[in-house]
């Protein structure tokens, strides 16, 4: 069962439209539907809040304001900062003032626009470098100093300096953000919710309510996508429609349509970053001094870890030996940024990966060869900044494979042959590393639970902590289990995840949820298969244990065979217990977030990707051509189902880096708020030839589950060499030696900015 390409267990259904998820749920007929009221301004004192027109619209049945709220007026996870319904302050344009229920859907969206407001206007902080001048953070800026980089700076035969632009991401998920909240008997809630963290909506709701969690059930089948963006933000619609609940005493529908989820909640983190590097002659790294700097938003939410993160992996597959970084946490007047898939680290690496690059322009070397000689593992220099043995390198060998499989070498030449001959149109070429940390950053989410039942007919029902958003996590565990017990996959079924079932769960994110819920179901699944084997060998004259196999739905007893479900049987009749719990705790790891020192990660993964494109000088517009990977997944739990998150992570993060622009403008509005004027991957953007292939031979070196390695995060920052690319075709538009200044997204706007400005330089 283990490496096989079994399809996602929910395939049929989704193509079907059979698979039910948040608003699919049949509601009672007492059922009210709500919407926000949402802030028009980005900092203010709320000085007069009107909403007698809201109350007095047709259909409409109750309004919620702070005032309604009987715990604590907060939502967040980390900071007491994020308040449900903003009270006397408003800070960023959308952030939420009331709640209005009405009959309809349509009737409280339309009553939530009558709400008349009076503000005293505030000057706002809206970017960056603005929040930089005046030092505005939401929390303490975090720094590590490694070796001597003043010193070596000085003394290193090259130096150069740059900064580079990282504009942010939204999650543009499928399935926008939902909840329900249904009162129960004897002053009890139950919560259907699109969440990839059940136990923090069921925590929060709690807070709100002031209520004690186990009054609270929160229940999620799947997500139609989640990317990060509904690990924090989710406990907004779930507190907000528990505390209408409470005061209609009605079931309470909450859902966000696509403009207001954009106005409403968090993206990935912009970041920007100075810097100066000091390198040798073959273009070796001696020193580097880094100040980057993230917008946040108006509260902290996941800053402080995504930031963590970002610190984490400033070195990407490089080692810097003499390092000073300076990470600052820039409170704005906009939307609270949250995780995103890679949560932070694509940020870092985006910055050491530009590095590189100038590094090999002002040397007039391949940018490949630059790479290759600062990777970890030359001459022993195997340890992060952060105080990580990199134990497990693949880098090498992935590079040597992933270059001769594409054949980097002869494209390269060919291109550089196009563009002295094509004025117009030039091209690029870029070879980029990954090498990705796995663990929460947060020690105390590396552990999971699973609870598993067998019932008297052999059947096989699943619950754990992890939760489905499409990438195939219930299809994972279901293999793990039916590979323990000898089933086929059809006899394991999992059900939602509940609170109820497992508690205390941690998020599923950071690209762990295989490992942590596959071995917690793993362990279930032992404890019941060594109960039956204890079983047979009582009722089985001179029968061993190791002599007891449990394979194809049947169950070996020495010689002789019986089927799992008589076997299943004769134990219930025996009062043997059919069910089981399992545990884990990821080993090894230790972290002190105060001094960033320490073992954040369990183990890495890697992968590389060269990317080729073309650029219209005259125009801006760029063409993926082709693309090849090579990427490290250890012993595949379902190659199926891996390569289709490299895929899938491969075009989102060249959405990032290409088409998606967030826009602000000087009131603090969000201007792209839909898919109007925010461009998501189509799929023009697909490149002719697009070939992904897993590492093979590479088992993880940790016990991990069935020895595999995370895929969900790590092949988005594949999609850097896209950007790359696009550099190298912008470069080319020069004699070769001016640098690149292109910003990220690289819209046509920035691709035609950065053509503009080498030629400038040229002249």
């Amino acid at each position: 069962m283990i490496g096989s390409a079994t399809p996602h267990e929910s395939a049929q259904l989704h193509v079907s439209g059979g698979a039910h998820y948040a608003d699919d749920i049949n509601l009672p007929a007492n059922t009210v539907h709500a919407a926000f009221g949402l802030s028009p301004v980005a900092h203010a004192h709320i000085l007069n809040m009107d909403l007698s027109a809201v109350r007095a619209a047709p259909g409409v049945v109750a309004v919620c304001t702070a005032a309604d709220i009987p715990g604590r007026n907060n939502y967040g996870g980390i900071q007491p900062d994020d308040p449900v319904f903003a009270e006397n302050l408003v800070e960023y344009a959308g952030q939420s003032l009331f709640l209005v229920a009405a009959n309809s859907y349509t009737a409280a969206r339309r009553a939530a626009r009558l709400a008349q407001a009076d503000y005293e206007t505030l000057p706002a902080i809206l970017d960056i470098r603005s929040a930089l001048a005046a030092q505005s953070y939401v929390m303490p800026s975090k720094r590590i100093l490694r070796g001597e980089p003043t010193q070596a700076l000085a003394e290193a035969a090259h130096r150069l300096h740059g900064s580079i632009d990282i504009g942010g991401q939204d999650h543009f998920y499928l399935e926008g953000q939902i909840a329900i909240a249904i009162p129960q008997e004897d002053d009890t809630i139950l919560i259907h919710s699109s969440t990839q963290h059940p136990s923090e909506v069921q925590h929060m709701v709690g807070d709100v309510l002031g209520w004690p969690s186990h009054r609270i059930n929160v229940q999620c089948r799947r997500m139609g996508g989640g990317f990060g963006g509904k690990e924090s933000q989710p406990a907004l619609l779930a507190a907000a429609a528990a505390v209408m609940a409470r005061k209609t005493g009605r079931p309470v529908k909450l859902r966000l349509d696509r403009d207001d989820d954009m106005l409403l909640t968090g993206k990935r983190h912009d970041f920007l970053a100075d810097y100066e590097a000091g390198f040798d002659d073959t273009g070796r790294i001696q020193a580097l001094q880094v100040m980057m700097a993230s917008r946040c938003g108006y509260s902290a939410d996941l800053s402080s870890p995504v930031n963590d993160r970002a610190v984490c992996h400033i070195d990407n597959a490089y080692f810097l030996e003499h390092l000073d970084l300076v990470c600052h946490l820039c409170k704005t007047n906009t939307v609270s940024n949250t995780a995103f898939r890679g949560f932070g680290g694509p940020q870092g690496m985006l910055i050491i990966e530009q590095i590189v690059d100038e590094i090999a322009r002002r040397l007039r070397l391949d940018p490949l060869t630059v790479r290759r000689r600062n990777y970890y593992g030359i001459d022993e220099r195997n340890e992060t900044h952060y105080g990580q043995i990199v134990e497990d390198n693949v880098l090498d060998t992935i590079t040597d494979q992933l270059a001769a499989s594409s054949g980097y070498e002869r494209r390269r030449a060919g291109i550089a042959e196009f563009n002295a001959a094509n004025p117009i149109i030039k091209r690029g070429i870029a070879l980029t590393p990954v090498k990705f940390g796995i663990s929460f950053n947060a020690v105390r989410y590396n552990q999971a639970g699973a609870l598993l039942h067998i019932y008297t007919d052999g059947s096989v029902l699943l619950n754990h902590g992890g939760t489905e958003m499409g990438q195939g996590l219930y299809t994972k565990v279901a293999q793990v289990v039916a590979q323990e017990l000898g089933l086929p996959l059809g006899a394991v079924r999992l059900s939602s995840t509940d609170t109820s079932k497992v508690p205390n769960t941690s998020a599923t994110a950071a690209s762990s949820g295989s490992d942590l819920n596959g071995k917690a179901a793993q362990a279930a699944a032992i404890t019941l298969r060594e109960r039956l084997t204890d079983f047979a060998c009582r009722i089985t004259p001179d029968l061993k244990p190791e002599q007891v196999r449990f394979a194809d739905g049947h169950v070996e007893l020495g010689e002789h065979s019986i089927g799992f479900k008589n076997l299943v049987a004769l134990a219930y009749d025996a009062r043997v217990q059919l069910s089981a719990t399992g545990y884990y705790a990821t080993p090894k790891i230790h972290w002190d977030r105060e001094h960033l020192h320490g073992r954040p990660f369990f183990y890495f993964a890697y992968g590389a990707a060269v990317s080729e494109v073309a650029i219209d000088t005259l125009t801006g517009e760029s063409q993926l051509l082709r693309t090849d990977i090579l990427h490290d997944v250890g012993r595949s739990l379902n190659p199926a189902i891996d390569l289709g998150q490299i895929e899938g992570g491969f075009v989102q993060g060249m959405g990032w880096l290409t088409t998606e622009e967030l826009v602000w403008n000087a009131h603090g509005e969000l201007r792209t708020h839909a898919p109007s004027t925010y461009k998501i991957p189509t799929a023009r953007e697909w490149p002719e030839h697009f070939d992904v292939r897993l590492l093979e031979h590479e088992p993880n070196r940790e016990d991990t589950i069935h020895r595999s390695k995370a895929v969900g995060e790590p092949p988005l920052m594949l999609a850097i060499s896209v950007l790359h690319a696009i550099r190298d075709a912008v470069a080319a538009c020069g004699d070769g030696t001016a640098i690149p200044r292109l910003r990220a997204p690289a819209t046509a706007e920035a691709v035609l900015g950065a053509v503009e400005g080498i030629r400038g330089d040229a002249r």
